[in-house]
């Protein structure tokens, strides 16, 4: 167990913003997480933190931060119940990204198409984290986690997370009740690739990839290439990714917009009920509201991709929340729909 009192965070959130917490525990096991939990319940104000990569700070955390130690840790095992697939044991402080390239490399199909999502392996459980028609909830099989009221280690399993687009039940009732400490995915040995979202199929195009000859590797890197062209690297400037949420509609309400606005951009969306919604991309909206590249400040909207909000340089936390607020409004009185951040606010 690591632990840093009156820390700077500027390196811990891909925002790049400068904010500090009054103490850091770096958790590096199980009995590290249990020690955490402790504390966790004696102070009584604490943050569960991940890579930092979908978090908003707009002041100082005057409280304990609980973080999982940042190393690469994967070991696969078999599934006994299915010879086709193979369970991928993680640690909740592995590098996300790092898993998908792992499980590429070495046959385990499944993650290709959430290449280069940063953030960390106990964020993508939480998060339900998605891209290019995949989600972590269909790949996810378990989470091994301390509870934070007892200090004891439970199992979760997939079916009792109640996954939904962006959401689980980590950011409702059971927010701050567990440290996650591993997170195992479920893969296949068969590669069965996914190219019906997005611009994976014109990329394989425009690169003379057929799909009877398409490998999990080249799937891999058009994905990548894909994000490349339109994300910015946090590295360079600070964003959190997609910071919105892309809205979910009934379908009364989605042929209201599409009678006022015939171009409008969607995609459908199977109930567990049998019924279709409509996801309306929020991108696309901010684009129309014309937003795309413009600034308010030191805080911006990135020039390729709408959905993303950047710091231009030395935005503070305030400067990103005046931002999205200005963008919500747009939205709203242009096409009556409430866009929610992704990203967590503190």
């Amino acid at each position: 167990m690591k632990i840093y009192d009156n820390l700077s965070l500027l390196g811990r959130n891909t925002f790049g913003i400068d904010q500090s917490c009054d103490r850091l525990m770096e958790y590096e096991n199980e009995n590290d997480a249990a020690d955490a939990a402790s504390e966790c319940r004696s102070t009584g104000h604490f943050l569960l933190l991940g890579g930092g990569s979908n978090l908003l700070l707009t002041q100082d955390f005057h409280g304990l931060i609980v973080t999982p130690a940042r190393r690469f840790e994967v070991c696969a095992l078999p599934d006994a119940g299915d010879s086709d697939s193979v369970l991928v044991r993680c640690w909740a402080g592995t590098t996300f990204d790092d898993v998908v390239a792992y499980a590429v490399d070495n046959g385990y199909y499944g993650l290709e198409n959430l290449s280069l999502i940063p953030g960390e392996c106990g964020a993508s459980a939480v998060q339900n984290i998605g891209a290019y028609g995949a989600e972590i909830k269909d790949s996810l099989y378990r989470i091994e986690a301390v509870e934070i009221a007892t200090g004891q280690p439970v199992s979760i399993f997939n079916g009792e997370c109640q996954y939904s687009y962006r959401q689980s039940r980590f950011k409702g009732e059971w927010k701050d009740k567990f440290i996650i400490t591993y997170v195992t995915y479920r893969l296949s040995k068969t590669f069965r690739p996914n190219l019906d979202y997005g611009n994976i199929r014109r990329v394989l195009d425009e690169r003379h990839i057929s799909i009877d000859t398409l490998t999990a590797c080249q799937l891999r890197d058009a994905v990548i290439d894909i994000r490349r062209q339109k994300l910015p690297d946090p590295a360079v400037t600070g964003n959190a990714g997609s910071f919105f949420m892309n809205p979910i509609v009934d379908e009364a309400t989605f042929k209201k917009l599409q009678a006022l606005h015939p171009d409008l951009r969607y995609f459908e969306v199977e109930c567990p009920d049998g019924s279709t919604r409509y996801k309306i991309p929020a991108g696309w909206m901010i684009d129309q509201c014309g937003w795309k590249g413009r600034s308010l400040g030191p805080a911006g909207v990135h020039d390729k991709q709408a959905l993303v909000l950047v710091n231009r340089g030395g935005a503070k936390g305030s400067d990103i929340v005046a931002l999205m607020h200005a963008i919500q409004k747009d939205v709203h009185d242009k096409f009556g729909i409430d866009i929610k951040p992704e990203v967590n606010v503190i």
